[in-house]
């Protein structure tokens, strides 16, 4: 198999999606022969992070993660969600997708009970060294502060969507941002990296989402 001389790493992508219950096998060959050397499976719940340890073990070329969607406010589940990960933690790749989401989640009370839920991954991502693969929309400084008293070190901030000025503090903390395709239609995403140092950029689809052209179209880790 011949690849081409870059070698990508996709740092966020829905590999688990029904989208592509249809041709999951093909689209990450076609993957593979583009030059993406690995994919790294988040998940929303907890039939996500079976589905990708399941994935990971029948394609090679993903790193399997597993977390629970910030707008999933239980913390049985989240309960669950860790006591999951820790029994898998030598298969996991990272913690993720976890974080904050404000423009979904509205009232203060629910605010709170999902900075609690974050706090708890967050704490486990540092007991098990493995990395957080955050969501922040709308919330982009509650998240970078959230992680910053809690000591955060290994982490991705992924599809950033708030200003350069609040992701230089995670810069200068270690933190690295995702990018993903949509930042050819996304002025703030455009704005953001062209002030960040290139050390801290990763490439992420999102897949099956944020396109580079506006929906219905399937993104795909290409």
């Amino acid at each position: 198999m011949k690849l081409s001389k870059y070698h990508l790493v996709d740092t966020h992508a829905h590999i688990c999606d029904p989208a592509f219950d249809p041709d999951r096998d093909a689209v990450l060959k076609r993957a593979q022969r583009e030059g993406v050397a690995a994919v790294v499976a988040v998940g929303e719940n907890l039939d996500d992070a079976r589905r990708n340890l399941e994935l990971a073990r029948i394609h090679p070329m993903l790193r399997p993660a597993a977390g629970l969607y910030p707008t999933v406010l239980d913390l049985d589940q989240a309960k669950e969600m860790v006591d999951f990960i820790r029994s898998h933690r030598n298969r996991f790749a990272a913690i993720g997708e976890v974080g904050l989401d404000f423009w979904a989640v509205r009232e203060d009370e629910q605010k709170a009970l999902q900075r609690e839920i974050f706090k708890t991954f967050i704490k486990l991502s540092r007991e098990l060294d493995l990395p957080l693969n955050v969501h922040s929309r709308s919330a982009g400084r509650h998240a970078v502060s959230l992680l910053l008293e809690s000591q955060a070190v290994r982490v991705q901030m992924h599809a950033f969507d708030g200003k350069a000025s609040v992701a230089l503090p995670a810069v200068e903390a270690g933190y690295f941002f995702s990018v993903p395709p949509s930042i050819v239609r996304s002025r703030q995403k455009q704005k953001l990296v062209r002030h960040l140092p290139l050390s801290c950029l990763l490439v992420e689809t999102d897949s099956p989402v944020l396109v580079p052209i506006p929906r219905p179209a399937t993104n795909r880790p290409i």
